[in-house]
C-alpha cells in the first residue's frame, strides 16, 4: 500500500556487498509487513528495486532459510531462520512477554483488540496482539504492520512525546508516506491531535486510515524516559463515543504506566 518509511541505517547504503545486505533488509521488513506474505511484484513496488532484482534476493534468502514461498498462494513470507534468529534475540528485548499480560488485561476488560507496537526511527512497528470479545472488529493493524509516526493512535501517542523540534522533523519527513494512508494525515490535523495527547495522556485516532474504524493509544516509556512504544486499542467507532472512550482511555493508561516502569521509567 505504501512505500517503507525511511529507518535507522537505510541512508547511505553504499555500494557492493554493504548494498545487497541493505536490499536484502529492505526486502525482509516489507514481506513482514504484509500478513498475508507477499510477491515479487508487491516487492518491488515497496521497495523500488526491480523485479529481477527482488528474485534474485529472494532466491538467495530463501537458500539461507530466511524466506520462504508458501505452496499455498505462492505468496514470500518470511522464513524459519528468522524465528531462530529472534528466538535468540528476544532475551535482550523482553518486550512482548513483559506487556503480554496488559494486552490481555485490555482485550478483557473493554472487549476491544489491544495491540502493542514500538518506535523504530520514523516508523511504528506493530508487535503482538490480543483479540477482545466483542464480535465486530477493525482488522487495519496486524503484526508486523510498519506505519508513518503520525498515523494510527499508536504513532499519534508516541510522536506527541517527542520535543516539538523532533515532531516538526519527524513531520516533514514522514509527509509523502503519511499521505498513503490517507487524506487527513496532513500536519494540520495531527498537530491538533498531538496537542489533546499531551493535555488527556491518551491519543485518538478517529477514523483516519479507515472511516468508522477508531482507535486510542498511549505511549509507553523506556528507562531514559523516551517513548519507545505504544499501547492502543481499536476498533468500531460507536465502541469509542462518549463515557465509553473515558473508560477506554483510563484502561490504557494504567497498562502503559504499569508497562513504563517495568521498562524501568520513573
Amino acid at each position: 500500500m505504501t512505500e517503507a518509511v525511511e529507518a535507522p541505517g537505510r541512508r547511505g547504503a553504499g555500494t557492493g556487498g554493504t548494498q545487497v545486505v541493505h536490499r536484502a533488509a529492505q526486502l525482509l521488513r516489507a514481506i513482514a509487513g504484509r500478513e498475508e506474505g507477499a510477491t515479487v511484484a508487491g516487492l518491488a513496488a515497496a521497495t523500488g528495486l526491480t523485479r529481477p532484482t527482488v528474485h534474485r534476493l529472494l532466491t538467495g534468502l530463501a537458500a539461507e532459510g530466511l524466506v520462504e514461498r508458501s505452496a499455498a498462494s505462492g505468496a514470500w513470507q518470511l522464513g524459519p531462520e528468522l524465528y531462530v534468529l529472534g528466538a535468540v534475540a528476544a532475551h535482550r528485548y523482553p518486550i512482548r512477554e513483559l506487556a503480554a499480560p496488559s494486552l490481555r488485561r485490555l482485550a478483557e476488560a473493554t472487549g476491544e483488540s489491544a495491540f502493542l507496537s514500538a518506535r523504530r526511527g520514523l516508523e511504528t512497528v506493530c508487535l503482538a496482539r490480543v483479540e477482545g470479545a466483542f464480535p465486530i472488529r477493525s482488522h487495519v493493524l496486524y503484526e508486523g504492520l510498519r506505519l508513518p509516526l503520525g498515523v494510527a493512535s499508536a504513532g499519534l501517542a508516541i510522536l506527541a512525546h517527542l520535543p516539538e523540534a523532533e515532531v516538526e522533523r519527524v513531520l516533514d519527513a514522514t509527509a509523502g508516506a503519511r499521505a498513503q494512508w490517507g487524506p487527513l494525515h496532513v500536519p494540520e490535523r495531527i498537530r491538533p491531535l498531538l496537542v489533546e495527547v499531551r493535555r488527556r495522556g491518551v491519543a485518538v485516532n478517529p477514523g483516519m486510515i479507515v472511516e468508522g474504524s477508531w482507535g486510542m493509544g498511549a505511549a509507553v516509556f523506556d528507562a531514559t524516559g523516551a517513548p519507545a512504544y505504544a499501547l492502543s486499542l481499536t476498533g468500531i467507532e460507536p465502541r469509542f463515543a462518549g463515557e465509553r472512550r473515558e473508560l477506554l482511555g483510563r484502561a490504557l493508561l494504567a497498562e502503559a504506566h504499569r508497562l513504563s516502569r517495568e521498562l524501568g521509567h520513573r
